[in-house]
């Protein structure tokens, strides 16, 4: 098995980060259009050192993800008032080379010890009722379904768990 590295995204990345997202566009399930996730967006994320990759020893990127400062959902009702502080990790993608290898499993094991390190006392994320690669690989980490939410033109299951 390979070893990998969870680092914090650095410049000379951004523009291998960017071509990942536009090659997840339109992969079943994907929400993601050539609005979003933008160069704007990625940008906001590394400059607040809230972007992670995975990578080989050699320095190959195998996939990505960022922890997300969307005040909207931040705010949403179905979040537990009991394990606040929680933040959302989000904008998960793993390069087409690399899928099926448990790359997504290890990027989330991984963004949910950098915000335990953080001092967070949860994570949660919103998913795609219609991607059921992502529904897959977050379901053996034991999250708990929150519910579920109508917001950017997509419904959304909400998932939340313990640090």
């Amino acid at each position: 098995m390979k070893n990998y590295v969870f680092r914090s995204a650095n410049e000379k990345d951004l523009e291998e980060i960017r071509a990942l997202y536009t090659g997840a566009t339109g992969s079943p399930g994907c929400t993601w259009d050539e609005g979003y996730p933008n160069e704007e967006c990625t940008r906001e994320d590394f400059k607040r050192g809230d972007l992670f990759c995975l990578k080989t020893e050699e320095g190959e990127i195998t996939g990505v993800i960022a922890v997300d400062a969307d005040e909207i959902v931040e705010k949403l009702p179905c979040w537990s008032r009991e394990l606040q502080p929680g933040a959302e990790l989000a904008r998960l993608v793993v390069k087409e080379s690399y899928q099926n290898q448990g790359i997504a499993k290890q990027l989330l094991q991984c963004g949910m010890e950098e915000l335990a390190r953080r001092g967070y006392q949860s994570v949660h994320f919103l998913v795609s009722k219609t991607n059921e690669r992502a529904l897959r690989a977050y379901e053996p980490l034991g999250f708990d379904n929150r519910g579920e939410w109508y917001g950017y033109e997509h419904d959304w299951w909400c998932y939340e768990k313990k640090l």
